[in-house]
């Protein structure tokens, strides 16, 4: 199944995949890390990404929200100066914006996560063909999810974004059926099965 045949792709692609790729995420830390790199991506190759994980962890205090919200001048300038970094102010700005934004959400339900998984109804989604490698870039969820996100004011979250950090966090399992990571979820997560929804520019990817 090519869609997981990671193992031509890098060390860190291959742990990334095995080890976080597609697990439900509850943790709102991990939930922030996962959704601004996804902003970080935009308009960039995912290999990129991954490569500099580490520098933007540093750069942004482990992508602890509660701190990055009162980012001020002084660390943009800190960012923008750092080995690695991505060269973005505008995406800086966002991130730091988007922990604001993101903080309020996390005052109204609780945790961030709470908000989320509603959409689901806390099971992870496996949409019909996906298994067999036909994926979209967006869909009916991630249209919806990206524009009540932009809504509340965040940045650089539009709904091919939003749709890559669904995959990213396990709210949708989009392994190879085939692939054991597809298996491992299944069975030690809930799960529902559901039909194709309001998919855009589904591709197949082919072994």
């Amino acid at each position: 199944m090519a869609y997981c045949n990671w193992g031509n792709t890098s060390a860190l692609n291959i742990k990334y995949h095995d080890e976080e790729w597609g697990v439900p995420v509850h943790d709102d830390r991990k939930q922030f890390e996962f959704l601004m790199l996804e902003v970080l991506q935009c308009g960039l190759s995912w290999n990129i990404i991954i490569n500099k994980r580490e520098i933007f962890r540093r750069c942004f205090n482990n992508f602890d929200y509660d701190k990055i919200a009162f980012y001020g001048e002084k660390d943009v300038a800190r960012i923008m100066s750092a080995d690695g970094m991505i060269k973005s102010e505008r995406k800086i700005r966002a991130i730091i914006h988007n922990a604001q934004c993101f903080r309020k959400i996390r005052d109204e339900y609780g945790c961030f996560s709470d908000y989320l998984w509603a959409y689901t109804d806390g099971k992870t989604i496996c949409y019909n063909k996906h298994g067999a490698g036909e994926i979209p870039a967006a869909n009916g969820l991630s249209d919806m999810i990206s524009k009540d996100l932009k809504k509340r004011g965040f940045k650089f979250l539009g709904s091919v974004t939003v749709y890559a950090y669904l995959q990213a966090a396990g709210m949708i399992n989009d392994h190879g059926s085939d692939c054991p990571r597809y298996k491992y979820i299944c069975e030690h997560y809930p799960t529902i099965v559901k039909p194709r929804f309001h998919e855009h520019n589904v591709q197949y990817f082919e072994s």
